[in-house]
């Protein structure tokens, strides 16, 4: 694994993600909070690599798991990413064992939203393919792959992120850092931030670190305290 002044060192650093989100992670998790092999829990993983969240510490000997409901993501990146257990399923925020996905003709705005496809339909997009999948909670995908919890969450899930977070038993687990979509998609830039995710996480001992107007991250407020006292 890099040192973390190897992984930034120069002008040139790599970053897989949207909008440099797995650096800032990194920063947190290899620099301030010291973790020489993050795990992390990507739901919404939809690419191996490319605007992905969590490739830069698989790249870096951490493993993990990657959720995609999507029967041809998920088989590219189980095949990309031997290490990591991946799982073609949905993560549901109630006792449903199965829901119906819905296909986007962009594949990263596909969804178990009805609301959202019909939503995106009404755009440039189409609904290619409705399957119905099985569903698991985040605990559940908590309790049977990590000891105690992931290092690091990264959600997008097209609409029903907030959902999945209030579902989360916090009492039970603290990943220490997380990244979440926070803004709506439009075609019209007329897209808004979800306030509700960010009040919902800081109510939960979650401070904002950074926020790259698509997505938040957030640390664990006792675990930042820890390292800076």
């Amino acid at each position: 694994m890099k040192r973390l002044s190897q992984l930034f060192k120069g002008p040139h650093k790599t970053s897989y993600s949207q909008c440099g989100e797995d650096l800032i992670a990194a920063f947190l998790l290899y620099g301030y909070l010291g973790l020489a092999k993050p795990s992390y829990l990507d739901i919404g993983a939809h690419d191996p690599i490319v605007l992905s969240n969590t490739f830069l510490f698989y790249q870096n000997g951490s493993s993990g798991v990657c959720v995609e409901p999507d029967p041809l993501l998920h088989t590219k990146i189980k095949r990309r990413r031997r290490r990591d257990t991946c799982l073609n399923v949905g993560v549901g925020s109630s006792s449903e064992n199965s829901a119906d996905f819905y296909v986007m003709s962009t594949k990263a705005l596909s969804t178990f939203s009805k609301v959202d496809a019909q939503r995106y339909s009404q755009m440039t997009q189409t609904i290619q393919q409705v399957i119905e999948l099985p569903l698991i909670t985040i605990n559940e995908v908590i309790e049977r792959h990590f000891a105690p919890h992931p290092n690091f969450i990264s959600l997008d899930t097209e609409g029903m992120d907030l959902a999945i977070i209030k579902s989360l038993d916090f009492e039970r687990y603290r990943p220490e850092v997380f990244c979440i979509e926070t803004l709506t998609y439009t075609e019209d830039k007329s897209e808004e931030k979800i306030p509700d995710i960010i009040d919902y996480m800081r109510a939960n001992g979650y401070i904002v670190y950074a926020d790259t107007y698509i997505n938040t991250i957030f640390v664990e407020r006792e675990s930042w305290s820890a390292r800076r006292s």
